[in-house]
């Protein structure tokens, strides 16, 4: 009876999340979607009956909720319920892609095969890459299958408190590094923002819950003062007859975060915790501009502006489309407010991205903002011989945040991530133009192909039919297009000079009577290249001794490798004396006792015995990294199939190296004295290096120490910051 219970209870939850679903849907809706839409969920209900997730809840609530988001938080139609409903039935269930295309047609079932990962036992040597890619692949084609892929991701990061604290990590990794930035990069930014939050939860989960407390304790006292800052705008407002509304918002966490980390303040001396937006219903065009610099010159009048943060992006909408005026002044009690200004028809941008983009496309003169980048992928994606690894490398560089404007000499604008150089820009006007770069000009006077543009740089291109790019040409660039093309171009010159030394080897193992087809791929293992190519190439510059090849074992006309001595799955070196000092730590790696592997710690983190750590496997060795490593997001995101569990199983005596940022009042010699006193005599912990500069009244030093774990670490900082004169004592990530 209870069994039956529980069936019915579930039954009703699932059909009322459905019902949920269907609310934020459009009342327009014609009854063929209607239809549709229920027979994708009833398909779903049915085709995900016996699945559960790590919760222990029906499997099927995650796509409706993945649905739900799509039209709720992203603006999507009935096609994207349809295929978010879908979007797991044919990896995880007998589903077929055939099926699904003949019940829903064509276009679902594509967007729904983008949405599929691999193949489980696909032939890479990093699968989730290689998914990225082929999710990237279809965005350009439909971009409905990121915008179901982010909604699918942000569901999964909401619900992550379920999984195992080592997977949270990657997952988290791979959202911070990939996925804000592409929410970014579309103009969603309240999903960015969620991700940056969920991300730094998973990451920093004390950091968080810190800056959640104090959010939750100054909220009264914020919302006072948000009224008390709009009181006197609404009176100036009011008389220019255009409807406006006024919102205040506290800045994000991760933000709040990041200004504690860079600026090294405390959580009560961040006096720009939140944002005040105003915005205007006004007509579309034109007059919309004209509004937003009529409030602009009301908040200007009523509070002191700070001119070096304003930012344009009405004249000048970013590259996603985004267009908003924002200002920071000086509010009541000399706190600095930003004020964001924009039209109804910008924030509707500004909040669903790229769906409101084409609901609104023809009305700005930026209608085309998405298409550029679209082809900018589309150019990455097209040498389809591509490393993933590289791939994604390169697309990241498409993700940015920042942004720098210049012109060609006709006046054209080209908008380039913040630190591009002068031959990214080359490559942005197009191919041809990057790969026959000879000379570059700005304002008519001759610069480095690696000089960095400026905004308002006006950027003249000297070509040279005979000039091609070099090895050089990729430290001189960051931009994924132009990596690509430069990569693509050397790869080329490779094969023209890589096949002498083919027709090297085939008369080599011609004379050896060995098969070459079937031998080859051996023999770029055994000299220890990534593929043919540069194998061939390096034999074209006798880098290779061919005479090597007898060493190896010939079976029926084929090479055949030695069998090493130790396998494991990662080809990890496994060394039974290695670092007995750290092994006495009690550290594991994978459930196993580290000393059975060759491991080292991160010299980018130094952690200590109690930090949250993981390891990293490499070709030679494991390196032990902190969760927080600053390289911790990229080598998880990247790499996630290289990444393995690690933690201290107890404590013990063994000294670990920590670094130390100390700041403070400089009131002379007595500063290093107490310092030195306080870490040697007081605390009786050894010092390793101590570098301190001072420059008016003000000191910054670093210190290197040995300490047994981090609840030491956490005395020293402590004892520390309560010293005279010393203002801030922060442990360096790196």
């Amino acid at each position: 009876m209870e069994e039956l219970i529980d069936i019915e209870k579930e039954r009703q939850l699932i059909q009322r999340a459905y019902r949920n679903l269907l609310k934020t849907l459009k009342s327009d809706l014609t009854n063929d979607d209607r239809t549709q839409i229920r027979l994708a969920y009833e398909l779903a209900v049915d085709a995900h009956s016996k699945q559960r997730r790590k919760s222990g809840e029906p499997y099927i609530l995650h796509p409706i909720e993945v649905a739900r988001i799509c039209t709720e938080e992203i603006g999507l139609g009935p096609t994207a319920v349809i295929c978010a409903l879908l979007h797991d039935v044919v990896e995880d269930t007998d589903i077929t892609l055939a099926e699904i295309n003949e019940k829903f047609g064509l276009r679902v079932a594509t967007i729904v095969d983008g949405l599929t990962k691999l193949d489980g036992v696909y032939d890479s040597d990093n699968p989730q890459a290689e998914n990225f890619k082929k999710v990237l692949s279809t965005l350009v084609d439909d971009v409905r299958v990121v915008l179901i892929k982010m909604a699918d991701r942000l569901h999964n990061m909401r619900t992550l408190g379920s999984m195992p604290r080592h997977k949270q990590l990657k997952i988290a990794a791979e959202t911070s590094v990939i996925y804000a930035p592409l929410a970014h990069r579309l103009g969603l930014y309240n999903i960015k923002s969620e991700f940056q939050d969920l991300s730094l939860k998973i990451n920093e989960p004390e950091l968080y819950n810190e800056i959640i407390e104090k959010l939750t304790v100054t909220k009264a006292e914020r919302d006072r003062y948000i009224n008390d800052f709009i009181k006197p705008l609404t009176y100036e407002l009011d008389e220019i007859e255009v409807p406006y509304r006024i919102t205040g918002r506290p800045k994000s966490i991760s933000s709040i975060a990041n200004k504690i980390k860079t600026k090294q303040v405390p959580f009560e001396e961040i006096y720009d915790l939140f944002a005040v937006r105003i915005i205007v219903d006004t007509e579309e065009g034109r007059k919309e501009k004209l509004a937003c610099w009529q409030v602009y010159s009301i908040v200007t009048d009523v509070y002191k502006p700070i001119p070096e943060r304003l930012k344009d992006w009405v004249t000048t909408p970013k590259s996603n489309g985004y267009e908003s005026l924002h200002t920071t002044v000086i509010g009541i009690g000399g706190k600095y407010v930003e004020v964001q200004i924009r039209s109804e028809r910008m924030d509707e941008i500004a909040e669903r991205g790229f769906a409101a983009h084409w609901k609104y496309k023809g009305v700005s003169n930026q209608q085309d903002v998405y298409d550029a980048w679209l082809d900018s992928v589309r150019e990455l994606l097209e040498d389809q011989n591509g490393d993933a690894i590289e791939f994604l490398q390169d697309f990241k560089t498409n993700l940015f945040n920042e942004e720098v404007y210049a012109y060609t000499p006709k006046g054209d604008m080209i908008i380039l991530p913040k630190g591009a150089t002068a031959l990214d820009f080359a490559f942005s006007i197009h191919t041809d133009v990057g790969y026959h770069c000879m000379a570059i000009k700005v304002e008519n006077k001759l610069v480095p192909m690696s000089y960095k543009l400026q905004n308002g740089d006006q950027i003249s291109i000297i070509t040279n039919k005979n000039q091609k790019p070099n090895e050089d040409w990729l430290k001189m660039v960051v931009t994924g297009k132009a990596r690509s093309k430069i990569r693509s171009a050397l790869k080329e010159d490779l094969k023209k000079q890589g096949l002498i030394g083919k027709e090297m080897l085939e008369r080599k193992l011609e004379n050896m009577k060995i098969d070459f087809d079937e031998s080859v791929d051996t023999l770029v293992k055994f000299y220890g290249f990534q593929n043919r190519l540069d194998l061939y190439y390096a034999i074209t510059i006798n880098q290779v001794d061919l005479l090597l090849i007898k060493q190896l074992k010939v079976d029926n006309k084929k090479l055949i490798l030695p069998e090493p001595e130790h396998v494991t799955d990662f080809n990890i070196p496994v060394s039974p004396k290695n670092n007995l000092a750290i092994s006495k730590a009690g550290l594991l790696i994978g459930g196993d006792p580290a000393e059975k592997y060759q491991y080292s710690l991160a010299n980018c983190c130094n952690p200590v015995q109690g930090d949250d750590i993981f390891a990293y496997v490499s070709m030679g060795g494991m390196k032990i990294h902190r969760n927080n490593c600053p390289n911790a997001a990229n080598l998880m995101s990247s790499y996630s199939h290289r990444i393995l569990k690690a933690e201290w199983e107890n404590k013990t005596n063994n000294n670990f190296v920590t670094e130390l940022m100390i700041s403070g009042i400089d009131d002379g010699p007595g500063v290093i004295e107490r310092l030195t006193t306080t870490i040697s005599s007081n605390l009786g912990l050894n010092i390793r290096s101590f570098n301190i500069k001072g420059e008016g009244g003000y000191f910054e030093g670093k210190i290197s120490l040995m300490v047994l774990n981090t609840d030491q670490l956490q005395v020293v900082i402590r004892t520390l910051k309560a010293l005279k004169n010393v203002s801030n004592v922060t442990r360096m990530e790196g």
